[in-house]
């Protein structure tokens, strides 16, 4: 039996496939944020309905929503395909998640940026990578309601 390639294995293993899903939610997350805070939105505030919010922060809105969206998309049928949820309750779930692992995020940067002095960006890479591992599992088992004892059976 010939020896299987490593792309073929790589894009075999689900672990690998959840990293690319969250790495294109992570770029088109990054990349709106940078087309909605230089050029998209161009007043220094908004008023939406009784409250006003920043620029950056109605871009950072936009843009993680796009980038849950991507992530979801990509998740769902690439990676977690066998799940026999329904799309809408899968979307609640992952959305839920992702709400928590916003807040979860930003808690750990704080931390990195304050008691670790790393810099921003280097926090917020390592604050990424270090929720990513969890995620990967909770979205597993919670968003797509599937078994984690069947992981190592079903991962390759």
């Amino acid at each position: 039996m010939p020896e299987e390639s490593g792309l073929k294995k790589l894009t075999r293993n689900k672990f690998a496939r959840f990293l690319i899903s969250s790495g294109s939610g992570f770029l088109v997350d990054v990349l709106a944020f940078y087309l909605l805070d230089r050029y998209l939105l161009t007043q220094p505030r908004y008023h939406l309905g009784f409250t006003t919010v920043e620029h950056h922060a109605l871009a950072l809105v936009i843009s993680f929503t796009l980038g849950v969206m991507v992530n979801f998309l990509a998740t769902r049928y690439l990676v977690f395909s066998e799940s026999e949820l329904p799309f809408k309750k899968q979307f609640m779930r992952f959305a839920l998640v992702a709400f928590v692992g916003y807040f979860a995020n930003l808690w750990v940067l704080r931390a990195f940026i304050t008691y670790l002095h790393l810099a921003p960006p280097v926090a917020r890479i390592t604050a990424a990578l270090s929720l990513f591992f969890a995620s990967f599992f909770i979205h597993k088992a919670f968003s797509f309601n599937l078994s984690l004892r069947k992981h190592a059976a079903t991962n390759n």
